[in-house]
């Protein structure tokens, strides 16, 4: 952080910025732009969404005034305005991975098929493309960060969401010598997996969240794909489908993350999970093999052994995302990316009992949820990824409530960028 400091003064000082792209002005988006705007060498220059409404109430919030704004779907009066240093809101999409002096571009929308097209045109236009879209992340992100690395440009997930907090825990550990056992999150909300959009309504409007978002976090979809994403970056996979989710405090998290024949939970070690009882934090398990070490660890209070937690306790999601796309601009470094392949998969589960003729709807809604499960699995069952799921996907075997779904259960557009991503990323690499 202090370089990063020090580094972007010295761009301000030039009168330089890092001029980033935001595609979605939701609760992250909206964060990401105030945020930096209290950020020297750095700017959010540019905002997508699709009411644009919004775009322009995410740049009034960050105290930017409207004679500083422009509006526009031209691309060319777009490079103009940037050129001259004024905040770009706009409708079109696709001006986020084509104006001129745009550096990075975020996709903070959430949605697979839209992180699809956003990453492969940020790549194509040699843009470092910056995802706060795990959806998207978990199902399509091996290749995707393969493509970026071909075409010199950074693929990476976020500082400040739980998989980018893990993996500063992850890299912190193992860069100084530490064996870690098992990774992991909290989850906020206790585990509904017949929830529904309906019956968190009232609450996700308090919250300022879509229901269909809420609905994602109790149904344990969004945690499973933050594990998925966790799991794709460190080789790690769930110890069981679904994960243990146990119930703990943070004094007995490694009673629990042992494996059995030590007197814990664990059938074996690398494994990737989540507790209820330490959110909003992250943690990782440890070990070493020094007796000296561990008589050091032990005098550093850090418990009695044989395994240690390292934990943070707070991740500020979108807030961090500029050490992400600082690091990204500056040093050509992601902070959490998929550099390990297909190592899990979030896969799909019935919410309900499916009839032939049904309609699916996707993460966070009515018909479907998701389970954490190892890639080797999923791809001998056949089992289909909830990223591919959308409101076109339509059922054409009847499928029993808390069935895994496979590719035979069900007809999807084959047509959509995910799609044709993902199968050319089981073709690649395996």
């Amino acid at each position: 952080m202090l370089t990063m400091n020090r580094k972007l003064n010295e761009l301000a000082e030039q009168g330089k910025y890092i001029k980033v792209a935001i595609v979605g002005a939701g609760k992250m988006g909206k964060g990401l732009v105030n945020q930096m705007s209290r950020i020297r060498g750095m700017l959010p220059s540019l905002v997508v969404n699709r009411n644009i409404e919004k775009a322009v109430d995410a740049f009034f919030s960050a105290g930017i005034g409207q004679e500083d704004i422009v509006i526009s779907n031209s691309l060319n009066e777009i490079n103009y305005y940037l050129e001259k240093g004024k905040f770009i809101a706009t409708e079109d999409m696709d001006i986020a991975t084509k104006a001129n002096t745009i550096e990075a571009v975020v996709d903070a929308t959430g949605v697979p098929e839209v992180g699809a097209k956003i990453s492969l045109d940020s790549i194509e236009n040699r843009k470092h493309i910056i995802m706060l879209n795990v959806e998207a992340d978990s199902v399509i992100g091996p290749i995707l960060y393969k493509k970026a690395k071909e075409a010199g440009v950074v693929y990476t997930g976020t500082a400040g969401d739980e998989p980018g907090a893990v993996m500063e825990l992850y890299d912190f550990a193992v860069g100084l010598g530490f064996e870690v056992l098992a990774i992991g999150k909290g989850k906020n909300n206790p585990l509904d997996l017949e929830v529904n959009p309906d019956i968190v309504y009232e609450k996700a409007l308090k919250k300022g969240l879509k229901p269909h978002m809420l609905t994602g976090f109790i149904d344990g979809t969004n945690t499973m794909i933050e594990m998925t994403c966790m799991a794709n970056a460190t080789g790690f996979v769930p110890d069981i489908r679904g994960g243990h989710g146990i119930n703990s405090d943070l004094k007995d998290l490694t009673s629990f993350f042992r494996l059995r024949e030590e007197g814990g939970i664990l059938n074996k070690y690398g494994i990737v999970d989540y507790v209820m009882g330490i959110a909003p934090g992250v943690f990782a398990i440890f070990t070493t093999k020094l007796d000296e070490v561990h008589k050091q660890l032990q005098y550093l209070n850090m418990g009695s052994g044989p395994n240690y937690v390292l934990y943070r306790p707070y991740h500020l999601t979108s807030l961090e995302t500029p050490i992400t796309i600082f690091n990204a601009c500056y040093y050509k470094e992601a902070t959490i990316a998929p550099t390990k392949g297909i190592v899990a998969e979030t896969i799909t589960v019935a919410k309900k009992d499916l009839k032939v003729g049904d309609r699916l709807d996707g993460i966070g809604g009515y018909t479907v949820y998701g389970s954490i499960e190892e890639y080797k699995v999923a791809k001998e069952k056949n089992l289909v990824p909830i990223g591919l799921i959308d409101k076109d996907t339509k059922v054409i075997k009847d499928i029993k409530k808390g069935q895994p779904i496979t590719y035979d259960m069900v007809a999807m557009n084959k047509e959509r960028n995910i799609y044709k991503l993902r199968k050319l990323q089981e073709e690649v690499m395996g």
